[in-house]
């Protein structure tokens, strides 16, 4: 998958950034992800305007500023004072992680503290920036744009997300930073890449630590094409290997610690680089709601993946511990229901030596091809157990199917109709194909196309 430039929409609470999100997301650009089966609440979409796809993030959106760990606070002081630590970590993630960043302040107010405080960050930053004056849903706002050249940062749009005025110019706007970026650098190796994920504190820098201790290999950190992220190459039993460590984003001194809110901007980015991506949970706290937005991102993105429930040697076990675990992670993540769970000590080191094999094999199995004759064999005898559904008097027929691609593997039916085909009986065939190739830990693609013969 390659990886997209990113823009973030960053401004302190209720300017308007998730009607922006929205309308550019929903509107006059085209959503590249819309799958089912998964969470849909993460505010993050791939878009594209004049033939540009970015990466469009609402900040805001990840983890909604009025929830904070405090609770839901009903009432906001007029300059969000009180969410001036949250607004300020947010826009220096916007700095870290964004290719473009776009300010969004309202015209209804005029500029706040919360806005100047977000502004003083980003005039330091070497990153484009433009602001995004909103809630413009009269001529007479939009006249009123031009007090928040004070805040010195860019260029300014007068927009509304509600009615879409403004932001076909905004769009624009982004076209030109964006095709003025500098292309990533190519991929220089072809080395297996692994992306060490997940929530702060479950790890992750345990775990990159833990595997190089246990492999004894001669070990060379550079720089990634990321920025500020470190992959580390490493020769395993012979063979080249990446692993791209994401919890790197504590170590900026100047970040406040609730920047971690954020931190699945760099996850994003290290999930799309990647080959074969570790999710590590916390044995001790559980799946959390973070761990399935993590989860959601490696699935939009098709991208393998293993779960590691680390310090498992921290928990008080009995029998059935391990399978009520399973039972109740497995729920969590029904939606990759394909990936090996693996249960690991990064502190101890407890089965740790399972996890680069696991990873190889996994990612061979992202080139698994199976022959046309025997695509076909799976589905007739899928077919016979289980007829294809009917709409409006028509049942789905199935003429053939054959596998198209690999990394991922790409399967496509040739049918009568592809508005027949209900999601419950493409999942029931997905796993009818599993039953016999369980393409472990690889998500498979089921594309449906009109025969030429009705």
């Amino acid at each position: 998958m390659q990886n997209y430039p990113l823009v973030a929409l960053v401004g302190r609470p209720n300017v308007g950034k998730s009607t922006l999100f929205n309308r550019i997301v929903g509107g006059r650009v085209a959503v590249v992800h819309d799958r089912p089966g998964t969470t849909r609440d993460r505010q993050y979409a791939e878009a594209e305007w004049r033939g540009i796809v970015f990466t469009l993030v609402d900040t805001g959106g990840i983890e909604d500023l009025e929830t904070v760990s405090s609770g839901k606070r009903e009432a906001l002081a007029e300059d969000s004072a009180d969410f001036l630590p949250e607004i300020r970590a947010q826009a220096e993630v916007a700095i870290a992680e964004a290719d473009v960043i776009i300010h969004v302040v309202d015209l209804t107010t005029g500029i706040t503290g919360a806005d100047q405080e977000v502004a003083d960050i980003l005039r330091k930053a070497n990153k484009p920036v433009l602001i995004a004056a909103s809630k413009g849903d009269n001529e007479a706002l939009r006249s009123q744009f031009v007090e928040f050249y004070a805040l010195g940062t860019g260029e300014i749009f007068p927009i509304s997300g509600y009615h879409g005025t403004g932001v076909g110019d905004l769009l624009d706007a982004i076209y030109d930073e964006l095709s003025r970026r500098p292309p990533e650098p190519e991929e220089e190796d072809e080395s297996l890449k692994i992306a060490i994920v997940g929530r702060p504190n479950v790890g992750k820098s345990s775990l990159l630590n833990r595997l190089l201790g246990e492999e004894r290999t001669i070990v060379s950190p550079v720089a990634g094409t990321t920025r500020d992220a470190i992959d580390t190459k490493l020769t395993w039993h012979g063979e080249p290997l990446t692993l791209i460590d994401t919890a790197g984003i504590r170590k900026r001194g100047k970040i406040d610690p609730t920047v971690e809110r954020w931190s699945v901007l760099r996850a994003l980015k290290a999930i799309k680089r990647a080959d074969v991506v570790l999710l590590l949970i916390d044995a001790i706290e559980g799946v959390t709601e973070q761990d399935t937005h993590v989860a959601g991102y490696i699935m939009d993105d098709y991208k393998s993946v293993i779960i590691l429930v680390n310090k498992w040697d921290a928990v008080e076990k009995d029998t059935y511990t391990m399978v009520e675990f399973s039972e109740q992670a497995r729920e969590s993540f029904k939606f990759l229901s394909y990936a090996p769970m693996l249960y690991i000590s990064a502190l101890t080191g407890q089965r740790v030596n399972q996890v680069l094999p696991l990873a190889k094999e996994v990612w061979e199995n992202r080139f698994l091809r199976i022959s046309t004759a025997e695509v076909n064999r799976i589905v007739r005898e899928a077919v016979l157990r289980q007829q294809p559904p009917a709409r409006g008097g028509r049942r789905l027929k199935i003429r053939y199917a054959s596998q198209v691609a690999t990394n991922p593997p790409k399967f496509l039916f040739h049918v009568n109709s592809p508005k027949l085909v209900h999601f419950s009986y493409e999942r029931y065939l997905e796993n009818r194909i599993r039953e016999f190739y369980p393409f472990i830990g690889t998500p498979i693609l089921l594309r449906f196309r009109q025969s030429a013969k009705e």
